[in-house]
């Protein structure tokens, strides 16, 4: 399993803009987070396992948090026009998908349990069979850090990272958690 060192080392070899070590105790989960999610503005509440109710209840996300002790913040930020450069966001988030999948495979290949947490739902399959059958990758499934209750913003400023860049930027957040 790899040392924090080893962790930031990954974080910029993978391309990461920006990384922080994460402290599992600044994480509070929240079920303010979870009504976001249930309010369904991206379509997904209710669709997929990486989302609620799918991803489980708020209690069972903590239960699968609790057997970690430390992690790392990841970020990829990118230039965009303005806030309505949906394009723009689309290029950032693709990027950040393909880093965060590359760093989770290292991750997974240098032992021990690893739970990756996104930015937006799991795209490992092009139709999820939720919920009329089990996750056909249940080792590769990625819920975000709002799917399991966490304020992003929250926790990056309780492990110093940064969460708005500009007006012209756009951020995409993401976390592994190790024990």
């Amino acid at each position: 399993m790899m040392h924090d060192e080893q962790l930031a080392a990954c974080a910029q070899a993978v391309g990461f803009t920006h990384w922080a070590k994460l402290d599992v105790n600044t994480i509070v989960l929240r079920q303010e987070v979870r009504d976001m999610c249930a309010a369904n503005t991206c379509g997904k509440y209710d669709k997929c396992w990486s989302c609620p109710p799918g991803c489980g209840s708020l209690e069972e996300c903590g239960e699968k948090l609790r057997g970690t002790t430390r992690g790392i913040l990841v970020q990829t930020v990118g230039d965009v026009e303005d806030s309505f450069d949906l394009e723009g966001m689309a290029e950032v988030e693709a990027v950040h998908r393909e880093r965060f999948a590359r760093m989770y495979e290292m991750l997974r290949a240098s032992g021990g349990p690893v739970l990756a947490l996104g930015a937006g739902c799991c795209t490992q399959c092009r139709e999820c069979t939720y919920p009329q059958a089990p996750c056909r990758f249940p080792e590769k499934m990625i819920s975000s850090m709002e799917a399991f209750g966490m304020l992003v913003l929250e926790v990056c400023k309780a492990n110093g990272l940064s969460y708005y860049y500009g007006s012209d930027k756009m951020a995409y957040t993401g976390c592994f958690l190790l024990a």
